[in-house]
């Protein structure tokens, strides 16, 4: 080969490769793994008479897209390739996999014992999923479309968890012998899938953890946390963790609401009477 050869139009191609844009694909082929997952138990569940196996199977699923749903905003951040594009697309799959199949997952399991109020509660979840991700969107993106970087707290509780409780009372159902999908408990399913929902739109604050830090509070905190799911694992079967993990979340952010909400009463009453206040004399 002579000094003077130019390079094949080959490896002028690879040359120009731009790395940022394959990495790109990346987290969002990680989130189209999400939706496969939530596709799929949708899928499972949709059978006229599905038995626990295949609901255990479709809770499985979706566990698996949580997992996925917390990857592929890491692997963003570590590749540096956040965008506008992957925001949407996330949203995309968490209302396929936290939104519409866990409230078809819900229905078939338990909710069909009531089946137009169990729609109706099933419906609820969904539409207010939806309407909690599009204002997620809203607060988290500046008027580009642009993600900006998320605060301490969120506003409603974020969809992610709020599915988890529903998934994992299926799991521990399958674990209890399926003692909890009978009749019986159909109504305190209901009063929790209606529970969920309403956190989703409400305004109260929850944690998004991005600010933890190494202190006695902190140290105490997980010494708790540790303490007392070795309990609820002791006493009950070891999914009933992760749904007293879950509920732990969202007791915080509610008993937060309530300590804030004093304070909030005399700034919005202090405000409405600055507003009322006479002006003085004209000179």
């Amino acid at each position: 080969m002579g000094p003077n050869r130019k390079p094949s139009s080959r490896a002028r191609r690879l040359r120009r490769l731009d790395l940022k844009k394959t990495l790109f694909v990346l987290p969002n082929a990680i989130t189209l793994a999400s939706i496969f997952c939530g596709f799929n138990a949708i899928l499972i569940v949709s059978t006229e008479s599905p038995s626990g196996s295949d609901f255990y199977k479709a809770a499985m699923l979706l566990i698996f897209a949580m997992f996925f749903d917390l990857l592929d905003g890491r692997v963003a951040r570590m590749t540096k390739t956040q965008s506008a594009f992957g925001l949407q697309i996330d949203s995309l799959a968490d209302i396929v996999s936290f939104g519409v199949a866990p409230s078809v997952l819900v229905y078939k399991w338990s909710l069909n014992h009531f089946p137009t109020a169990g729609v109706l509660a099933a419906f609820l979840f969904t539409a207010c999923g939806a309407i909690r991700l599009a204002r997620f969107n809203v607060l988290s993106s500046d008027p580009s479309g642009t993600p900006v970087k998320p605060g301490k707290y969120v506003t409603g509780l974020p969809i992610p968890p709020a599915s988890g409780v529903l998934i994992t009372l299926v799991v521990a159902n399958h674990a209890a012998g399926g003692a909890l999908g009978g009749a019986e408990y159909a109504l305190l399913i209901m009063g929790v899938t209606v529970g969920l929902s309403l956190l989703m739109v409400s305004n109260i604050q929850f944690r998004s953890f991005k600010d933890l830090s190494l202190t006695p509070a902190t140290v105490m905190f997980v010494l708790f946390i540790i303490g007392s799911s070795a309990v609820v694992w002791q006493r009950y079967e070891p999914p009933f963790v992760l749904v007293w993990l879950l509920s732990i979340y969202i007791a915080i952010g509610i008993l937060e609401w309530l300590r804030s909400l004093p304070g909030r009463v005399r700034e919005a009453r202090l405000g409405a009477s600055e507003r009322t206040e006479p002006e003085g004399p004209a000179d």
